[in-house]
């Protein structure tokens, strides 16, 4: 199976897989990724400066070379998620979810049905008028995944509940996020570990995907084990590319001290 196919099955799996926000609204950025060992790539147009074309043109260089990328919305509004679905996306993150009835909203919003997505055969995501209605209507329902971010201790105390909503398919806790709703300075508190850990158990309860960030790769083995994350959001292109440069400028300097 390829593997934007098969991308939402690994998820429901829980799978161990790996990714990282895409800062950089460009198109090579797609096709240098696609390359790496990475699992998947979500662009974040909620931080970043992704324009609707920008979105366009990640999203034909994912199709083009079936790599996953998902898209941060910048709100759950239905055009947003509507128009980054058709851009080929396959899948939303959608930030600052709340409540029950704002995550129920969401599902529907991503998927084709009376009140739902807006169906349109002739995008890209839709194969440009290639495909038949029944088969569409069977690719969202295999690949389009839906990806609700709990953000404030309120949704963590409702996070079984979101779970087990028929569409939402993982969980995302954004530490940085529910520290600072939490009034905290850091992301040291018990009262983040523990949040971590209940959303992570209703994720897991539910057969659903949970995801988190951590800023790199040494946090992830303790984070799989404590919270049961399986999807990892690790830093992005901006630390990847300052940290080597880093390095590289290191090495080079250091040649005067041999």
């Amino acid at each position: 199976m390829s593997r934007i196919g098969s991308f939402k099955s690994r998820i429901l799996s829980r799978e161990l897989m790996v990714g990282t926000f895409l800062k950089t609204p460009h198109y090579v950025m797609i096709e240098i990724f696609a390359q790496s060992g990475f699992d998947f790539l979500c662009l974040d147009a909620e931080h970043a400066p992704f324009d609707r074309r920008a979105v366009d043109e990640c999203m034909a260089v994912s199709r083009a070379l079936d790599f996953p990328v998902l898209v941060r919305v910048g709100d759950t509004s239905h055009r947003e998620i509507l128009w980054a679905l058709d851009c080929g996306a396959v899948g939303i993150v959608a930030p600052h979810i709340e409540t029950v009835n704002q995550a129920e909203e969401l599902a529907k919003a991503a998927r084709f049905g009376l009140g739902g997505r807006g169906y349109a055969g002739s995008s890209r995501w839709a194969g440009y008028a290639t495909k038949k209605m029944p088969d569409l209507l069977q690719q969202s329902k295999n690949e389009t995944v839906v990806i609700a971010q709990i953000e404030e201790p309120a949704a963590v105390e409702i996070a079984g509940s979101i779970a087990k909503i028929n569409g939402i398919d993982g969980l995302f806790s954004g530490p940085a996020d529910l520290s600072v709703g939490m009034g905290f300075e850091n992301q040291e508190s018990n009262e983040l570990k523990a949040a971590l850990k209940r959303v992570g158990e209703a994720a897991k309860a539910s057969g659903k995907g949970y995801a988190s960030f951590v800023g790199d790769a040494s946090q992830a083995g303790s984070w799989a084990e404590d919270y049961d994350v399986n999807m990892f959001f690790v830093g992005s292109e901006h630390s990847f590319i300052r940290k080597k440069a880093d390095e590289i400028a290191a090495q080079i300097k250091a040649i005067h001290e041999i």
